[in-house]
Parts: C-alpha cells; sequence; structure tokens
C-alpha cells in the first residue's frame, strides 16, 4: 500500500523496487547513456552553420511545426454541425497545469463569434437599485484579480459510462483546461448596481447570458455569484481567444463549463432560477432509476494519467519511465492522488508537483523502473474535502449506464508489453 513507499523517499532506480506489477525493474545506465559516435554529438549540424528567422518572424508566436500535432480535436461524428459541438485539449502532449489558450478545449451552441470591444456592452438588471450598463473600457477600470482555474465540460468522459469508447486520453478526457483568468469579481459589478432591491439575497439567483445566438442562459445562485465568480477579459496574460469568448466571458470557478458563459452580454438578478433549456433538459444526471436530478453544479474529484496513454505511448523501452497525470477537483484543492499498476489492487502515493490549489489543475508523478511487463494503469484522486475518486463499479451503482454528465471515474489504461496502450476496464 501507499505507506510502504511513501515515507522510505527512495530514488528512481529504487522506487517500486519490491513491487510484482514492475518487477525488479532494469538498470536505467544503459538506456541513459550514449553507445559509440553519435554524428549529432560528433558532427557539425546544418542548422549549427546558418543563421536562423528573425525577431519579427512570426509576430504573434507559434508553436515550431516538430510540435504541429499538438493540436485541439474533433470527434467528426459527435454532432451534426461543429457550429454546435466541441473539440478536446491534447493533454496527452502537454505538462505542467497551464493550458495555452491555442489548446484549450471549445464548446460552442452556435459557433464562435466576433465581437469588438468598442461594440461590447453588458447589462446589470432585474433586482437591483440601478439598472447599469458597461463598456469594455469601464470593465478595465475596476480593481481587477488573477485566478488559476480549470474549466471542464460536465459531458467529460461522458461516452464511458457504458464502458471503454475512445482510445485516447484527448478524448476521453479533454474537454478540459487550466488558465489563468484575469478580470472583475462579479461581486463589484453586482454592488455597484446596488443590491437593496433585491431584499434578502438568501435564495436569490442570476440569470446570464452570452451575446450570441444561443446565448447559452443559466441560472446560478446569488450566493455562488456573490462569492468567486469571475468577469474575465484576459487569460494566460493576454487577450480572450476568439473560442473563449472575446472580448469577455463569465469564469465560474469549479462549476461546469456550461455556466461560463462566452461573449457575456447580460446578468439579471432573479427571486428564482430561469429553469432554462441548458438546465432542464440538458445538463442534468440520470441516475440508475431514470430519474434525474439537477443543479449538480460543482465537478467533483477527478484525475487522469495523461502519459502512458494511448496517444502517448511508451517508446523507449524498458528503464526509467516517468508516470504523469493531471487530478482536479470543484469543491477545493487535490490533497493527495495514488497511482496503481495492477488495476487497483496496490496503490502508491504520487508526487504533486506543488500543492494543490483551490479549482485548479495539479499536476501528478510517479517515477518508476519499467521492466516490459504489462501494466493496468489508474490514478485515483483526493480532495481537501475528504473525497475519493470513485471506481466505474461505485458510480454506475448510483448513475446506471445511461447517464452523459459528471462521469469521475477512475480510469485504466492498458500498457502492452510492447509499450502499446489501451483503454479498458477492469471487472
Amino acid at each position: 500500500m501507499t505507506d510502504n513507499f511513501s515515507d522510505k523517499k527512495p530514488s528512481r532506480r529504487q522506487f517500486l523496487a519490491g513491487a510484482a506489477a514492475l518487477g525488479a525493474g532494469s538498470s536505467a545506465a544503459g538506456s541513459l547513456s550514449a553507445s559509440g559516435d553519435d554524428p549529432l554529438i560528433t558532427e557539425v549540424q546544418e542548422w549549427a552553420q546558418i543563421t536562423g528567422d528573425g525577431v519579427d518572424a512570426t509576430p504573434y508566436g507559434l508553436p515550431i511545426e516538430f510540435e504541429k500535432d499538438v493540436v485541439r480535436r474533433n470527434v467528426s461524428w459527435l454532432t451534426a454541425d461543429t457550429i454546435s459541438s466541441i473539440n478536446f485539449s491534447p493533454i496527452h502532449a502537454l505538462d505542467g497545469t497551464i493550458t495555452p489558450q491555442g489548446c484549450a478545449f471549445e464548446r460552442h451552441h452556435s459557433g464562435a463569434i466576433e465581437l469588438r470591444k468598442e461594440d461590447y456592452r453588458l447589462m446589470i438588471n432585474g433586482l437591483v437599485d440601478q439598472e447599469l450598463v458597461f463598456t469594455y473600457e469601464d470593465l478595465e477600470r475596476f480593481p481587477r484579480e488573477q485566478h488559476v482555474y480549470f474549466c471542464e465540460c460536465a459531458a467529460n468522459t461522458g461516452m464511458e459510462w457504458a464502458g471503454a469508447q475512445l482510445n485516447g486520453v484527448q478524448f476521453t478526457h479533454g474537454m478540459i483546461h487550466n488558465m489563468e483568468y484575469i478580470g472583475v469579481p462579479l461581486r463589484t459589478l453586482l454592488n455597484e448596481a446596488g443590491l437593496n432591491a433585491a431584499g434578502d439575497l438568501k435564495g436569490k439567483w442570476i440569470f446570464v447570458e452570452g451575446a450570441d445566438a444561443s446565448s447559452n442562459g443559466r441560472s446560478i445562485p446569488l450566493e455562488k455569484a456573490l462569492d468567486d465568480v469571475l468577469v474575465a477579459f484576459k487569460a494566460n496574460g493576454e487577450a480572450l481567444r476568439k473560442e473563449h469568448g472575446y472580448p469577455v466571458r463569465l469564469v465560474v470557478p469549479g462549476w461546469e463549463g456550461n455556466m461560463w458563459v462566452k461573449w457575456l452580454r447580460r446578468v439579471e438578478v432573479m427571486d428564482k432560477p430561469v429553469e432554462s433549456r441548458e438546465e432542464t433538459s440538458k445538463y442534468t444526471d440520470t441516475l440508475a432509476d431514470g430519474i434525474s436530478r439537477k443543479w449538480t453544479w460543482a465537478m467533483d474529484a477527478k484525475s487522469v494519467v495523461t502519459s502512458p496513454s494511448p496517444q502517448s505511448p511508451i517508446t523507449h523501452g524498458k528503464g526509467p519511465l516517468v508516470i504523469s497525470g493531471l487530478a482536479w477537483s470543484g469543491r477545493g484543492a487535490i490533497k493527495r492522488v495514488d497511482v496503481s499498476v495492477d488495476g487497483g489492487k496496490n496503490w502508491y502515493e504520487a508526487r504533486l508537483a506543488e500543492p494543490g490549489a483551490k479549482m485548479a489543475l495539479s499536476r501528478f508523478y510517479l517515477d518508476v523502473e519499467w521492466n516490459g511487463m504489462e501494466l493496468f494503469l489508474q490514478s485515483r484522486a483526493h480532495d481537501e474535502t475528504g473525497y475519493v475518486q470513485p471506481s466505474k463499479e461505485e458510480l454506475r451503482k448510483v448513475r446506471g449506464l445511461n447517464s452523459i454528465y459528471h462521469n469521475n471515474c477512475i480510469q485504466t489504461w492498458w500498457i502492452k508489453s510492447n509499450g502499446e496502450v489501451e483503454n479498458v476496464e477492469i471487472s
């Protein structure tokens, strides 16, 4: 179990040396040292004999062509048209926790629109003392905050309810990103409009909508709105990208991504929820008995190994292997992640790259020696509330097989002896 390994602080070569699933491992020295003359070392290469591109070759920097495969991907059969669809972040190819905007997944209900800053307006209305309209310039004049938060689509991993479906972590878990958002707390704008007209704030709501054709209207409890909701106009230090709601979007930390309304145009204070399409017929959770529950906003603790995974197989052969993945919780910070190499029989505590932060991705690592044996790789997240990520079996006892949203089950990767990886289930 975990305690057998966490306190000893072994070296990579010693780590899990006695674990049957990995075997004793092989010496790393041979795999990491050069044998014979390597012309890439001993000879002057072409790129060292010429001058390179000037500083203005890419005025808005782009990845080098050798990384051109690191892109968002759509599943063509998922929807009838891409204007109301989703693509997936290439989390198998990323490290750390911050998602570049250009790799961050997209979800549109009527396509991404072009809206100039100069044409942007945000209305605060309803049960307020004074209805207000803000321009983009107005928003920039308010005191701002910056926070790193993950945004996860409620349907992330949704296609895996009935069994292992998609052979790639980008497709099973890639409806997620983690970015540093900069903007004005929504409570600042609501207080500017005044909330005396609302009376007792307990039990009050807001209804938010976007400027696009779908509007994607969602009801949010006023308590949440006054807590940590952000009206954001920057991400990762730059302006929001078009697909992420330029020039202004809503950020609702820890809650399902459909509530993060893009191209935010209106916030109405109300005494009850609207019960819109996106919170009745959609984004509700079907239970095993066929009854659906609503208002399940928070994303429960979840994790997944991103490497090795089907799109990131083991190509270097036996020896040192870095097992890496992501963990997150919409109810607080990640406190611990366990990793199993034998399908959940034994668990080993992974190393968190840094202490977990509230409503943000945490990166975990487990450094092992791999001797070429088959593995059944899993990860299990623990958050600061004491919640432990469930297995598929545990989740299905409550939710059955016909659900879509909020699938936070433990994922299994079958690592074959040749290093290939496949999405499987353990029964």
